[in-house]
């Protein structure tokens, strides 16, 4: 298993993930276009990886100039294996070294992805958008959880 920065030529992957989660469903897959990615991951943040055998597991990006959790997926038939909490990690390691704004994010509720931010120390305030959980994460609080 390897994480990495991701490409360019990922995101065909990236798309075949997103559109083949359980939870947190997009209405409709043209609403995350491959140029949306494109932006998300090389004008307004950045992106990882998991793979292996070159085949892509999951990945994570993040949005600094909204400061949020753009996504983080892992392929239906990858979970279980910690590469959630994986891409989860690098990704906020590397948010908090470029700013110490609060991140933020958005999540279906009754959702595993809900108890997964919960237990990774995530702070619910509020709502979001079509009824999500709304979660923060502070500098602080991030820094302090992962000793």
């Amino acid at each position: 298993m390897t994480i990495r920065e991701a490409r360019l030529e990922d995101i065909p992957q990236i798309q075949v993930i997103r559109n083949a989660v359980r939870e947190n469903t997009l209405s409709d897959p043209n609403l995350v276009t491959d140029k949306d990615c494109e932006e998300f991951l090389f004008n307004r943040g950045k992106g990882w990886i998991c793979e292996t055998d070159d085949q892509i597991k999951g990945f994570s990006i993040v949005d600094l100039k909204g400061n949020n959790i753009w996504a983080l997926f892992v392929h239906p038939d990858s979970e279980g294996q910690g590469i959630g909490r994986k891409l989860h990690d690098i990704m906020l390691n590397w948010y908090f070294k470029q700013t110490h704004e609060n991140v933020w994010l958005g999540t279906s509720p009754g959702t595993r992805a809900e108890t997964f931010y919960r237990k990774a120390g995530w702070n619910e305030i509020g709502t979001h958008g079509k009824g999500e959980v709304k979660f923060e994460m502070t500098f602080d609080r991030w820094k302090n959880h992962i000793k």
